[in-house]
């Protein structure tokens, strides 16, 4: 059923009436109202943030047809999916559609029926679309490049197609464009402009501050055992698990579902319709785990993702934020882990062999600030933020939050919001702590003067020319062949670091190169001391330094790791009483029936947080249902019977 939608609403009376929330994000309106203006622009928002609705609403208020630049056939069927269910007139075009179902489409764009027509980058260069655009009775109104950053090869999406869309805006010249992308540097930014080729633009930057996501980085000292710990204490949860290749996938999702995990696996060497069947499984709700490569997450819009875990360090930091950005798109509270290991980096390092020297330089660069961010010793957040340009104070005070203003060349209008990207109503009462540094009270110093100084002599010994693993090797006393290889069992510092375990090696060696000790240089991640470090081991000055490492041990040194989690307190989150769980238990045994009858996903009825407030609220009334985040005129006229006799137990 479609939605008969009076044109001469405001954003406001829109964004209530169809979609059903009272109030915009913070940056969604200023958005909107030049995109209404008719002004080029350019919106950062971070995922989770509401960008949909930048272009969704002004595109009911334009005479003319929408067109949205979609990356993945998954993500066009997702948002049109959640458009129809609204009462919206949406439509893609893509492979997916029959002959029939092509051509009926085809008649609503050229009657000017659809209001929302969803593209890939390469059938938007087509000349039978731009001729069905042509005929149509209705304007281009408005372009729309979702995942802007696809288009600057200093994006880690860089897809030759997206170059193809400033020759299809040029054909359409009065249509005014709309770039979106969660992550983008100001570097990233500046291609975006220029290879769109937008009119003196305002560029829009939200805060990239995800308040509701935990950060959480630990060594990978047991993979596995790690990963099975933290699904048992967020069981029944919805999460993805990403890893750096298809035999590491395919071996966690065999390990899971051997242990009874409800989980799936997702990589490119499984066929399209298996990857298909699994993504449409996590979708539904039918499975709880997709474990997968890099592959998967763009275009899912699944908002009640409770955690991300990262087997493996990511690529990028513009990777690894669009990735944990995919859980807590509702506002609730959610986790990102990330597993992280020295050895990564190698391995990370072995696919940049084939680039060229100008994209190994660029891919380097980016690998480096990942390895700094799982490195850091002080707040990840603030970290994080500081790399997208954003000042950040861990007391969320209102004069904390205060991004860095990008330059303005006199051209381009910058502006960044102070305000958080989520939802005022999801982040009223905040944690405490918003990472596992923060959560542990900061690391503090420790006396590490000793084991410092046999590490810094062991890599004098071995002439500055291995890695970090190896040097532990030594310390240890390790017979490995490597180690005998070389003669290195015969050197004076084999075997003098027994005290510490393997583990607590490479926390220290992390806290060295944090510190500036020691550096890793070139493709094996060779060790070398710096002039501090030999400076520090030739006065033989006193070493603190900000360590994991428990020294209280009887036999060895280990990693003091976190094991309780900070708990996020919101007023959106579920009364704690057993009338009030049983009722929203109810609500989501109804949503998931009505769900599959629709063959649609659950989250197209309605997301987690809705169906949390009408439990805590239990509203008696069709008018109360209204006051409901999420519930619009149209859903509460199609459920509100339904949920009203829930409420009542009937």
């Amino acid at each position: 059923m479609l939605y008969d939608i009076d044109m001469q609403k405001t954003p406001e009376q829109i964004l209530k009436s169809v979609f059903g929330y009272d109030k915009f994000r913070p940056g969604q309106k200023e958005i909107i109202q030049n995109i209404l203006d008719g002004r080029d622009t350019l919106a950062v928002m971070p995922t989770g943030g509401g960008k949909s609705l930048c272009y969704q609403i002004p595109a009911l208020i334009f005479d003319g047809i929408t067109v949205v630049v979609s990356p993945l056939i998954s993500l066009m069927q997702d948002q049109v999916g959640a458009l129809l269910e609204n009462g919206v007139s949406a439509a893609f075009l893509n492979s997916t559609l029959n002959l029939d179902e092509y051509k009926k489409t085809v008649r609503d764009i050229k009657s000017g029926g659809a209001k929302l027509l969803y593209l890939s980058p390469e059938a938007l260069a087509t000349e039978r679309v731009k001729s069905i655009l042509r005929e149509a009775d209705v304007p281009v109104s408005c372009v729309t490049i979702d995942e802007a950053h696809c288009i600057s090869e200093w994006g880690h999406d860089f897809r030759p197609d997206y170059m193809e869309i400033a020759a299809f805006r040029n054909e359409f010249k009065d249509a005014v464009c709309l770039a979106l992308t969660a992550t983008a540097t100001k570097q990233v930014q500046a291609d975006i402009v220029r290879n769109l080729k937008l009119k003196k633009p305002a560029v829009l930057v939200s805060s990239f501050n995800r308040a509701n996501i935990f950060l959480n980085v630990q060594p990978r000292t047991d993979g596995l055992g790690q990963i099975v710990e933290f699904l048992q204490e967020h069981k029944e949860q919805s999460g993805i698990i990403y890893c750096l290749s298809r035999k590491e996938v395919d071996s966690i999702t065999q390990e899971l579902q051997e242990r009874g995990f409800s989980a799936m696996s997702y990589h490119a060497g499984l066929s399209d319709e298996e990857r298909a069947d699994h993504q449409n499984k996590f979708i539904k709700s039918q499975v709880d785990v997709i474990v997968a490569t890099v592959a998967f997450g763009m275009g899912i819009n699944k908002p009640d993702v409770r955690f991300v875990i990262h087997y493996a360090l990511p690529k990028s930091i513009e990777e690894y934020y669009q990735e944990i950005g995919r859980a807590g798109r509702d506002g609730l509270a959610s986790e990102a882990l990330l597993l992280y290991s020295a050895g990564d980096i190698h391995r990370i390092r072995f696919f940049f062999k084939d680039k060229s020297d100008d994209e190994s330089f660029k891919a380097e660069k980016l690998l480096q600030a990942m390895i700094d961010y799982a490195q850091c010793r002080t707040c990840r957040r603030k970290f994080l933020l500081n790399y997208f340009g954003e000042e950040y104070n861990s007391e969320y005070t209102e004069n904390d939050r205060k991004p860095k203003m990008p330059p303005t060349d006199g051209r381009v209008l910058n502006r960044v919001f102070e305000e958080n990207s989520v939802s005022s109503e999801s982040t009223d009462a905040l944690r405490t702590a918003c990472c596992d540094i923060c959560e542990s009270g900061g690391l503090p110093l420790k006396d590490v003067t000793v084991p410092a100084q046999k590490f810094l002599s062991c890599v004098y010994r071995v002439d500055q020319r291995f890695g970090a693993a190896h040097i532990i090797d030594i310390l240890l006393g390790s017979r490995n062949e490597k180690i005998k290889k070389f003669n290195h069992n015969f050197l004076s510092t084999w075997g003098i670091g027994t005290e510490l375990s393997k583990q607590a090696w490479f926390e220290l060696c992390d806290a060295m190169q944090n510190a500036g000790l020691i550096e890793r240089v070139g493709e094996w991640n060779i060790v070398k001391v710096t002039s501090l470090g030999r400076e520090l081991l030739q006065n033989r000055d006193k070493i603190e330094l900000p360590v994991r490492i428990d020294f209280g041990s009887q036999k060895k040194a280990e990693l003091a790791l976190p094991k309780k989690k900070a708990v996020l307190h919101k007023k959106t989150e579920l009364k704690d009483d057993e009338a009030t769980q049983a009722l929203f238990d109810r609500l989501k045994a109804w949503r998931k029936k009505f769900a599959e009858e629709e063959n649609v996903p659950p989250y197209f009825i309605f997301n987690d947080k809705t169906l949390v407030e009408i439990a805590n609220q239990k509203p008696s009334t069709r008018s109360g249902l209204l006051s409901i985040s999420g519930i619009g005129e149209l859903k509460a006229k199609k459920f509100g019977e339904d949920i009203l006799r829930i409420i009542d137990g009937v």
